[in-house]
């Protein structure tokens, strides 16, 4: 038997992967039952990693795992944020505009690589397409918890206004300002299907991104928003960003640091410099069968176990 040598630098690192997988992490997720008329605060963050999914009410294998994904999300606690783009295809039943320039932003990195559904990106990694990819998936959100270095600090309440739901930025120390921005995204849990659509699934979707406002930390003013009801910006951008959206019954917001489009185009880097979510909804119950999560637990030991195993 030969051993291969591996540094302490290395054994470390294969620590590291198993405690940010097995510690609990749970993220602020408040109970539909609370009242909201004094602000709910998220907890200050950043370190959350993003996971967009493009997804389509008309597509048999979305509506298949939907459910399993709330199970995922409620696993991974604070570590991911995961959300559903849905397309303006002319069959999806929502076809949000907040999706629409979500996806945009999405296809200025990845554009040759995007078209099938369900097609999932973490962060700046390459798109991972369909059910049978979520072990890569895994792998990349693992990846990404390991690269990352200093993150911006993020924090934010939401409060319920005659207006609507008003998430206001009361934290942020960016790592850097110049070409980014700060993005609320208003996420809708269990949106009903509307009649007459088709349907391969559950008479719900969920984590579906209706809404969209972004401030230019550069001019601190309002650049994009889409499906709010306001957008505003006095002091700053990191002081009083605040967008209002339309009220629901189960939500998810989050606070995004992150590149400017342009910023994109110019080269920049696809990753977040910083995400933090507050949920609004009741916890997901754990389901017998758990396809993902079984994926999610032996595509951890399988990393766990090559970084520290000796070869033969």
């Amino acid at each position: 038997m030969v051993y291969v040598h591996r540094s302490r630098n290395a054994m470390a690192m294969a620590l590291l992967v198993i405690l940010v997988t097995c510690m609990p992490s749970q993220g602020i997720v408040v109970s539909t039952d609370t009242p909201l008329d004094s602000p709910v605060a998220s907890e200050v963050g950043g370190r959350t990693v993003l996971v967009q999914e493009l997804t389509a009410t008309w597509c048999p294998s979305c509506a298949e795992i939907d459910p399993e994904l709330v199970q995922v999300a409620d696993s991974h606690g604070s570590r991911i944020a995961l959300i559903a783009l849905h397309p303006t295809d002319g069959v999806d039943a929502f076809e949000p505009p907040a999706a629409l320039h979500r996806m945009e932003r999405l296809n200025i990195t990845h554009a040759s690589a995007i078209g099938s559904t369900p097609t999932f990106v973490v962060e700046d990694r390459p798109p991972r397409v369909g059910y049978e990819a979520w072990g890569e998936v895994q792998r990349d959100i693992l990846d990404a918890e390991v690269q990352r270095q200093a993150v911006s600090e993020l924090g934010f309440e939401v409060v319920e206004t005659k207006e609507g739901l008003e998430a206001k930025v009361v934290h942020a120390l960016p790592v850097s300002r110049a070409d980014t921005q700060l993005t609320f995204l208003f996420l809708e849990h269990q949106k009903p299907m509307p009649e007459g659509s088709i349907n391969p699934g559950e008479t719900t979707r969920d984590r579906v991104v209706v809404g969209v406002a972004s401030c230019d930390l550069a001019s601190n003013t309002v650049s994009e928003q889409h499906g709010t009801l306001t957008a505003s910006v006095d002091s700053g951008c990191t002081e009083d960003f605040a967008a209002v959206f339309p009220t629901t019954k189960a939500w998810s917001i989050l606070l995004i640091h992150e590149h400017t489009e342009a910023a994109l185009e110019n080269g920049s880097g696809a990753e977040s410099l910083g995400v933090v979510e507050l949920a609004y909804r009741d916890r997901a119950e754990a389901s017998s069968e758990g396809g993902l999560s079984l994926v999610l637990i032996g595509g951890v030991a399988m990393l766990a176990l090559a970084a520290i195993v000796p070869k033969k």
